[in-house]
């Protein structure tokens, strides 16, 4: 059964990543390979009940990120028809792409921190489609942007899922994890930052050009800045909503939307249906890329099927055994979590290492924390911010690994040694 998933895994894997020559869309690779990968998981066993409940299970989780993300596009493909990114892009001065790239890198890492790193890509990928015209310069961006949303996920513990697992399971602390991990954190987003200003010296901002008879023609600056305060101020309260009622952000994500509907009705509400229909939530429903929300479920599914196939168990349980070292056995976790999803590997090593023997803010559970966070920027299915990424921009898997995975590698060794220094000098 295991060499089976493993086959099926990386065959679907491969397909996923030769999309453009297969002219195969991702999305039904991703599905097929999951329905593959469950349906050998229930025969396998004997025990289809058995096997379905532990689907429920999975299901259960992947459909909170599932209605988070639908939420949050939706929010955004709100706010942009009422042109409310103009607010933020008409404040962006520099024609230089080297400054360009710096600016929009730290922004991401602060307010990944703050938001999440999911939302963060959603929002700073749709503010490049207002500033970048020339494509290949927006891929380029959605590179560092996810490098940084990922990088300032990392050190924050409601950025980042993996970081949310470990704080809520009491294996670190807020603070503790917040000044262990900045610095390498800090460290992993300025390298790949300082090689791509390099090579864009010299090149200068092609901007889109102004789209005269668009949705803003329609709205008056109190509508346009009062929906994009609105949906800002929804992203914003997801974190304390959690932190305030402990239910799930994807409760808070459509609690907002809901709200943010409302205010849109009651703000159109004397306008004609062919003038207010543009600017609806119901519309923006229609806009968000449901392929991306697809391929997203797929992925998810067949990473599940891999954890409750107790495979990514086994891989921990082996790395123990044959190699020791934590510090390298936690590196090799975080390559690995740009391949295989890293929900289920930092929930494997929880499960491996007892917080009896492994106290609250110790060495292990913060270098976790990094590698985990970050590893996944290495490939760009590796992190829920990467496959946004992949969907919005139409991102190829290859191109990613051309441009991008060499920066958000060196990137990530760079981080890692520095944290361990900083271990070392501080304990």
């Amino acid at each position: 059964m295991v060499a089976a998933l493993v086959v099926v895994f990386v065959a679907a894997y491969a397909a996923m990543a030769f999309e453009h020559p297969l002219r195969v869309n991702k999305s039904a690779s991703a599905l097929i390979g999951a329905g593959l990968l469950w349906t050998i998981l229930a025969l396998a066993t004997g025990a289809p009940p058995s096997v379905g409940g532990q689907l429920n299970e999975s299901l259960a989780a992947i459909a909170q990120i599932v209605f988070f993300l639908m939420g949050a596009m939706t929010i955004v493909e709100v706010v942009d028809a009422h042109n409310g990114f103009e607010i933020i892009t008409s404040r962006i001065t520099t024609t230089r792409l080297s400054s360009l790239v710096w600016l929009v890198g730290f922004v991401t890492f602060f307010l990944s921190s703050a938001l999440d790193n999911l939302t963060t890509t959603i929002i700073m990928i749709s503010l490049m489609k207002k500033l970048l015209d020339r494509q290949d310069d927006r891929l380029v961006f959605a590179g560092v942007i996810v490098i940084a949303a990922n990088a300032g996920g990392a050190w924050s513990p409601i950025g980042d899922v993996t970081t949310t697992m470990l704080w809520i399971g009491d294996r670190v602390s807020t603070l503790g994890i917040m000044k262990a991990v900045f610095l390498a954190s800090i460290v992993n987003l300025t390298v790949p930052l300082a090689v791509t200003s390099y090579l864009l010296r010299g090149r200068e901002v092609d901007p889109p050009a102004k789209v005269e008879n668009g949705t803003c023609a329609i709205c008056t600056p109190f509508e346009r800045n009062l929906m994009f305060g609105m949906g800002v101020a929804t992203l914003a309260a997801v974190p304390v909503f959690k932190v305030v009622t402990h239910l799930p952000p994807f409760m808070g994500i459509l609690f907002g939307l809901g709200i943010l509907w409302l205010t849109g009705e009651l703000v159109h509400r004397n306008k004609e249906d062919d003038e207010r229909e543009p600017l609806t939530l119901a519309r923006a429903l229609v806009r968000i890329d449901m392929s991306s929300v697809v391929f997203f479920i797929g992925i998810l599914l067949a990473v599940a099927a891999l954890e409750h196939g107790h495979i990514l168990a086994a891989l921990a349980a082996q790395l123990e055994q044959t190699i020791g070292r934590q510090d390298i056995i936690v590196t090799i976790v975080g390559l690995a979590s740009a391949v295989v999803d890293n929900v289920p590997l930092v929930a494997a090593t929880m499960g491996m290492y007892e917080l009896a023997r492994f106290p609250t803010d110790t060495f292990l559970w913060e270098f976790i924390a990094y590698c985990a966070g970050t590893g996944g920027s290495i490939l760009i299915i590796g992190s829920a911010a990467g496959v946004a990424a992949m969907g919005l921009e139409k991102i190829h898997f290859f191109w990613y690994v051309k441009r991008i995975s060499g920066l958000a590698l060196i990137g990530y060794f760079a981080g890692a040694a520095v944290y361990v220094v900083q271990y070392r000098l501080t304990h």
